[in-house]
């Protein structure tokens, strides 16, 4: 049928319908009808025509588009039903998930259906983040398609302190599916394909090399007594979601109704803006707004001519009408690179007259660490007249680095007549430049009688000091034990005299 025709058919059916049209296609008792039996310029249907009915909802629901595009073999594997029965008996978690989902899957199908690839991968999220573009995992897989640091690298996607294209909606689905199209070459098999995805293709091509050798079969089930488990349950967990999709009803769950439709339009962005700020002009909480814009980690999207946020339709006329009217500034925040040891938090804080608290809960610094040269973070803006933008090279190479603080304790340092800057530095463990930024001194000169104050660790304070009360210690002991045999000190030493002399 011709696309246009299509269309307007849906449309009809929608209107016709109204409430009715929001059911499940799978869940009407009629008879399946094959597209391409049916001719578009001969046939034509009235309102109350179930055919109209079932080619309306295949048309304006991605879940009937998805049943449409499976062909990957099903997987007969005793584990299917094992996850079956741990969804079903979960219907909250299926409800949420499956919620979630209808904000990506259009666009999911839709790069599928380009690429010609089964349309059941657009599932795989569920499996690997159900769904959820800011899931992080103890192995730091990133984002709706899980990818770890080094396959994100692998695909081009950037990782930096300010965005993480790994959770980018566009880009992940993107450099998944060519991923996922690069390990079905290798492997001529989608099941083999769905493990090495999780697996890594070397472990599986060893796999198969050891079954071959053996005589052995390479397909799923031969290979999967020599998988991790948690690679032995993954594609069966696929096949589960994929069961429970191509037939809901017989498990008794309620998907949402996700339109065939984009839910989200692609807008071009090329000044900073507050997150904040993003979403009050575009008429949605941040919570939505990061959903579908989860790749910032920052509260500033930094604009460049590659920079896109997407928003729900509506949401982005609304988002241009009024970032027209918008009076103020767009952003409230730069970046501000750590090129010393010596900048403590607290010292860039007092220059952008802010505190502490605010410059490591904007950056996600964790407690009791420092900063490490090198460091790029995000500093207010000083001069909120500023039109000056994050250099969209500072947003792609941004990297945080953090360290352990060292407690340390102040103590006043007398300097002696030979002493130099470097001598003392060098004495005490600490850098001429923390010298120099501690006593606000200007010059590399140091003068005989000065007074100089250093911030020294306190366990090597600790040591010191633990040494001189061990000492002292000691000498109490010994005290005691002089004390309780009725000696004083010298009668003691007067004793191991007089024995001396006897031997």
């Amino acid at each position: 049928m011709h696309p246009s025709k299509i269309e307007k058919l849906s449309c009809a059916v929608v209107l016709a319908f109204g409430t009715a049209a929001t059911a499940q296609a799978s869940d009407l008792s009629l008879p399946y009808y094959n597209w391409s039996q049916i001719s578009s310029s001969e046939t034509t249907f009235s309102a109350n025509d179930p055919v109209a009915q079932v080619l309306g909802m295949e048309e304006v629901d991605v879940w009937g588009r998805i049943r449409k595009g499976f062909a990957i073999p099903d997987l007969d594997n005793p584990l299917v039903e094992n996850h079956i029965k741990w969804y079903t008996s979960r219907p909250d978690y299926i409800e949420r998930t499956t919620t979630r989902a209808s904000r990506y899957l259009y666009h999911v199908v839709q790069e599928l259906e380009k690429r010609n690839m089964p349309t059941e991968l657009a599932l795989l999220p569920f499996i690997e983040s159900a769904f959820n573009p800011q899931a992080y995992s103890s192995a730091k897989a990133a984002g709706m398609w899980q990818f770890i640091p080094s396959t994100g690298r692998d695909f081009k996607l950037t990782q930096s302190a300010f965005k993480d294209e790994r959770r980018d909606v566009l880009a992940s689905t993107d450099a998944a599916l060519t991923y996922l199209q690069k390990l079905y070459g290798m492997f001529g098999d989608w099941q083999l394909a769905l493990a090495a995805y999780n697996w890594g293709e070397g472990s599986v091509q060893r796999a198969i090399n050891k079954n071959r050798a053996l005589g052995r079969p390479t397909d799923f089930n031969s290979l999967a007594p020599l998988m991790p488990a948690e690679t032995r349950n993954y594609v069966p967990k696929l096949q589960a979601v994929k069961n429970l999709i191509a037939s809901p009803a017989q498990y008794g769950i309620i998907l949402p109704r996700v339109e065939n439709q984009p839910y989200f339009v692609t807008i071009g962005k090329t000044r900073d803006i507050d997150i904040k700020v993003a979403a009050q002009l575009a008429e949605l909480s941040v919570e939505e707004f990061k959903a579908l814009n989860p790749q910032f980690n920052r509260p500033v999207i930094a604009g460049s001519a590659e920079t896109q946020i997407l928003l729900p339709q509506s949401n982005a006329e609304k988002f241009k009408a009024n970032l027209a009217k918008w009076g103020h500034a767009l952003s409230s925040w730069t970046a501000h690179k750590v090129t010393s040891a010596r900048e403590r938090i607290e010292t860039i804080a007092a220059k952008f007259h802010t505190t502490p608290e605010v410059i490591r809960e904007v950056n996600h610094i964790p407690p009791r660490t420092v900063l490490k040269a090198g460091s790029t973070i995000l500093v207010p803006k000083i001069d909120q007249s500023s039109e000056k933008d994050i250099a969209p090279e500072v947003v792609d190479n941004a990297r945080l680095v953090v360290e352990p603080e060292i407690p340390t304790r102040r103590i006043a340092v007398k300097v002696g007549k030979h002493d130099t800057l470097a001598s003392i530095a060098k004495r005490y463990k600490v850098s001429e430049a923390q010298i120099k930024d501690w006593n606000k001194l200007r010059q590399d000169k140091v003068a005989g009688g000065q007074t100089l104050y250093l911030n020294v660790p306190v366990k090597s304070a600790a040591k010191k000091g633990g040494r001189q009360i061990a000492k002292k210690n000691t000498g109490t002991r010994r005290k005691a034990s002089a004390a309780k045999t009725g000696r004083t000190k010298p009668a003691a030493v007067a004793d191991k005299k007089q024995k001396k002399k006897r031997s």
